[in-house]
């Protein structure tokens, strides 16, 4: 699905009528289909979902335990076919050294997807390991320039903010979608664990689309991350800060429901009884009884 035009109409269309935005990580193919099934306006595919989905945390998708990028092209093979309508996003690593950008993205739209995201992103760096990875080129300016190359090229385009400056530069770059990102989700079994309360999200996502809104009142901006995990949790944050469309959901969308469903399920199996356990403390069948 590479013509983008009907997408970002009808997310349009619903921010116009107050309608919130919902898209969601899928990190397999059933992820996916769950996904159209359920209604989602869009849903994004990146290494961390491979990661998540087995198991380890999301983080995992921010260290060298494979090439991310060609880890989603390997997910979108299976993705992408058994999808009918939903638009796709693949999660490019724009500092990617070893890849020319143009051709990886000439790559990305003839496979399919509708549009990209900034990650892995060095947006969830700080510290020393970020200054090293600006000084020595690969910050966060490769992932802008990598989402002014999908913009050239038709495709829609979704970007990860941490702080003021990214949002400022991702929203002049041309970004569809601006992302405040709040941090790995921190509920479940590999879940972060953090001081910040759903009011502290509440509070930094407004200061990022405050920033986004002053350089483009028309950019969509989704909610994600740190303790915004459930739908209640969205639904308040979406209530308490105006301007902000909707919910852009991962672990929310498929690893926490998946490991509630699961276990609850699987309990289920655990807490049968057998015949003989029914039968406990009844009188022994006769010998002669047929």
């Amino acid at each position: 699905m590479t013509d983008d035009s009907p997408t970002r109409a009808k997310l349009a269309c619903k921010a116009a009528k107050g309608e919130a935005i919902i898209g969601g990580g899928a990190g397999t193919g059933l992820s996916a289909k769950c996904a159209e099934a359920a209604g989602l306006d869009l849903i994004v595919i990146y290494n961390s979902g491979r990661y998540r989905m087995a198991g380890r945390s999301s983080m995992a998708g921010l260290m060298p335990y494979g090439d991310a990028n060609a880890i989603v092209m390997d997910m979108g093979a299976e993705v992408l076919p058994v999808v009918d309508s939903i638009p796709v996003f693949a999660g490019v690593c724009g500092t990617d050294p070893f890849r020319s950008m143009p051709q990886f993205l000439d790559e990305v739209q003839r496979m399919g997807f509708t549009g990209v995201q900034n990650y892995p992103t060095v947006c969830l760096f700080d510290g020393v390991i970020r200054a090293n990875l600006e000084e020595t080129g690969l910050g966060f300016d490769k992932e802008v320039e990598m989402i002014r190359l999908a913009r050239e090229r038709g495709l829609m385009t979704m970007a990860y903010v941490h702080d003021e400056d990214e949002a400022r530069t991702m929203t002049d770059a041309g970004a569809d979608i601006l992302v405040p990102h709040m941090g790995l989700t921190t509920s479940g079994m590999i879940g972060a664990k953090t001081s910040m309360t759903l009011d502290d999200a509440a509070t930094r996502v407004s200061e990022l689309q405050k920033v986004i809104a002053h350089h483009n009142p028309e950019a969509t901006v989704l909610c994600h991350g740190g303790p915004i995990a459930g739908p209640e949790d969205a639904g308040y944050v979406l209530s308490k800060v105006p301007g902000v469309h909707g919910f852009l959901g991962a672990s929310s969308m498929e690893r926490l429901p998946t490991e509630v469903a699961m276990v609850d399920h699987m309990r289920r199996f655990v807490d049968l009884s057998t015949g003989t356990q029914a039968q406990h403390g009844a009188a022994p069948l006769s010998k002669g009884r047929n």
